[in-house]
């Protein structure tokens, strides 16, 4: 097909397993700055990149938004809900957006402050392809044939270890056996991200798949650069963006760099404290300047931060100390408590320096589950984990509009880190939603999140395999020396001073989730290497300080909370449960009062049974193991007589299931009438004692239960 007036440029990337991703620039939505399409089988997402030609007034920060959605046509599909069209972007799609945020925000240039927003479409899905692992490809693409000035390539891929083996961009189906899943963004020189999930495996495995990851990165980038080359978009649009006054910035490094350095020194643990400290040396620096000074306030407060970021990163270089006096290893204070909470299912507080956490668990019935519709996925979700993150929690006035795209990640990190010690379906067939609010921040609630969640749970006899911590490791590095220094448990200022925000999560056999964050070049594996090291040092330590609050779940439930079991039965059964129209399970519901539910699932019955009290539990699962269990003959049955008859009383020895019990069955002595001897309704014990091979009726026996009487003797004896 030809395309007049079109310059169309296709490029191709061969995965390691020999399947190709190919990429087309020039055909769709040329107005943009830049855009390209990236197909992987039948899977295509559409990225566009456009940035303003000026910077707005003021702005001294990179003004970057990253929004991934999926059309439902592209799978085929029509929106649920009243609207029927795609609306605002949901938890699955902001956290795709926030992976290619994350990949690419640190590669713009530091003095570039114009807004530039990517926008990546799924156009067509594939059930085979998760767009996730190509969205950042799809952007960087799209950025290589603008003039948007950026330090990449970048590029991002999937890798998981399966039977000992890694592969790089797997299908779902594979994803689902793998006993660890990373997605890793890179340059071509430098790992940049990093987040996944894992089955407790070793950081030495982690740090194997990170590599094959990047090198796998390594031919995406080569193969991005020669896109940019073919495009003719190597030299990129001139812009200033930014007012220096350098002779400034060095007379204030100058006059207050020792005192910021000694203020950072005293190793005050308390965060506002410190911020006292380091604000009144601006200030006294700012009132000592001569009346009808020039100096420019906003110039002075920029680079006053410049200083104290200096400041701080050297003291840590120097004297291997930190902001608030602990050594590069030492973990905060904690305690803990949990059942804080007496009507909760299950509560816990978790408090970690300056960083607390009041986390609850709910226990609901399958009605409680989250229903997914989107474009690639559809279903349901029995355990749901939620994070927020209230203005009062670092002493700030912010307006409560609901979680913002840091919240749902953070609450994502905490959910992939517990999901992996949850219990099987039939062992807690409960509907979970964790809930952690942040009362205090001061570094890391995330990993604050996932040791209150462990402990909630265990508080509310979930039965977990084994409990999980976290920490949030940090990275102050020296290019021009090679000195560096990990640190465990970061502060919030550490973490934005720092070069490395490295969350990894774990039991005491390995590690279930990690968020890596790099801000700096050049970070060897060696490096990387002893932050995971460190980091498992940090997480047993945490491990321990939980433990002496509780060690294993509670044996029993909460007494307030509901009751729910769940029982397998034959395929074939679920009929007789559910009865014609549903009149048998709705008559158990309104006999019992408790809440029942059946599915088919795995070639089998799954009944689930949801009720506020034991008794209405026990009596519907009475009710339901009564129809789906087998008469046998000669066992005993409890039964109510249903009717009478001249000849006898048919007995309901099983829900469903009426037995003859002939009049010369009822006693040993001879029965003329049945008059007087049972009412309807009575509860009589019986034995079974015959099934008819061709009619299948059931012979009842009472009087086989009973003593026989000796005979009397006869007079002539």
């Amino acid at each position: 097909m030809s395309y007049p007036g079109l310059t169309i440029i296709n490029k191709t990337i061969t995965l390691p397993d020999g399947r190709e991703i190919q990429i087309e620039t020039g055909k769709l939505a040329k107005q943009a700055d830049g855009s390209a399409v990236v197909k992987l089988g039948n899977a295509m997402i559409l990225a566009t990149v456009v940035a303003a030609k000026e910077a707005k007034p003021g702005v001294d920060f990179m003004p970057l938004s990253v929004d991934y959605q999926e059309k439902f046509a592209s799978n085929g599909k029509i929106p649920g809900g009243f609207l029927k069209r795609e609306s605002r972007l949901s938890d699955y799609e902001i956290l795709i957006s926030r992976l290619v945020d994350r990949a690419m925000r640190p590669l713009f240039p530091e003095d570039f402050h114009a807004d530039t927003q990517v926008a990546i479409t799924l156009i067509s899905a594939d059930a085979e392809v998760l767009p996730d692992a190509l969205a950042c490809l799809a952007a960087q693409a799209a950025m290589s044939v603008s003039d948007i000035p950026f330090n990449g390539p970048v590029s991002e891929v999937r890798v998981i270890s399966l039977n000992g083996t890694f592969i790089v961009n797997p299908t779902p189906a594979q994803i689902e056996k793998a006993e660890l899943e990373l997605i890793v963004a890179a340059s071509y020189d430098n790992v940049i991200m990093v987040e996944g999930e894992m089955n407790e495996v070793s950081e030495e495995l982690m740090l194997n798949a990170i590599k094959v990851a990047h090198d796998a990165i390594r031919v995406q980038c080569t193969v991005l650069k020669e896109l940019e080359v073919t495009a003719g978009k190597t030299e990129k649009r001139t812009y200033s963006h930014e007012v220096n006054d350098w002779d400034l910035k060095k007379k204030i490094s100058d006059t207050v760099y020792q005192q910021v350095y000694e203020v950072a020194k005293l190793g005050n643990a308390n965060k506002n404290e410190r911020a006292e400290g380091f604000k009144a040396v601006k200030k006294a620096y700012i009132e000592a300047l001569p009346e009808g000074h020039t100096e420019d306030l906003g110039l002075i407060s920029k680079y006053y931060h410049d200083v104290e970021k200096d400041a701080v990163r050297n003291l840590i270089l120097d004297e291997r100390k930190r902001l608030d006096g602990r050594s590069l290893e030492q973990i905060r204070p904690i305690w803990s408590e949990v059942g804080y909470l007496p009507s909760a299912h299950g509560s816990a507080i978790f408090t970690r320096g300056e960083t607390q956490s009041l986390t609850t668990v709910t226990l609901g019935t399958r009605q409680d589950e989250q229903m997914i519709d989107s474009a690639m996925f559809s279903g349901n979700n029995k355990l749901m984990l939620h994070y927020n993150f209230p203005g009062f929690s670092t002493g700030e006035v912010k307006p409560n509009r609901g979680p913002g795209r840091r919240e749902v990640g953070h609450g994502n990190l905490a959910y992939r880190a517990i999901k992996k010690v949850m219990p099987p379906e039939v062992e807690n067939p409960y509907t979970v939603r964790i809930v952690s609010d942040i009362l205090e921040s001061n570094g890391s609630s995330s990993m604050a999140t996932v040791c209150a969640g462990t402990l909630a749970l265990m508080d509310a006899g979930i039965k977990i395999s084994a409990p999980v911590s976290g920490i949030a490791m940090g990275l102050i590095t020296d290019t021009k020396t090679g000195r560096w220094a990990v640190l465990s448990d970061i502060l919030g200022d550490e973490d934005h001073l720092g070069d490395m925000d490295f969350k990894v999560t774990g039991t005491e056999k390995g590690i279930t989730a990690c968020q890596m964050d790099i801000k700096v070049d050049g970070l060897s594996y060696d490096i990387l290497s002893q932050a995971l090291q460190q980091a498992n040092r940090g997480r047993l330590h945490i491990l321990n300080e939980m433990k002496k609050t509780i060690a294993q779940p509670n044996a029993e439930l909460k007494p307030h909370t509901p009751r729910m079991i769940m029982i397998q039965i034959p395929k074939e059964l679920i009929g007789a449960v559910i009865g014609p129209g549903g009149k048998i399970i709705q008559e158990m519901q309104k006999t019992s009062g408790a809440t029942i539910n059946i599915e088919e699932k795995d070639n089998a019955g799954w009944v689930s049974i949801f009720s506020k009290d034991k008794t209405a539990l026990d009596s519907a699962l009475a009710q339901i193991k009564g129809i789906v269990t087998l008469p046998e003959v000669g066992e005993v049955y409890e039964g109510k007589v249903k009717s009478i008859t001249a000849f006898g009383a048919f007995v309901e020895f099983l829900p469903g299931k009426d037995g003859l019990l002939h009049i010369s069955e009822i006693k040993w002595e001879r029965l003329d009438t049945m008059d007087g001897v049972l009412e309807v309704g009575e509860t009589v014990k019986v034995k079974l004692v015959e099934v008819d091979k061709k009619t299948g009726k059931y012979r009842l026996s009472r009087k086989v239960l009973i003593p026989k009487p000796e005979q009397q003797a006869t007079p002539n004896s």
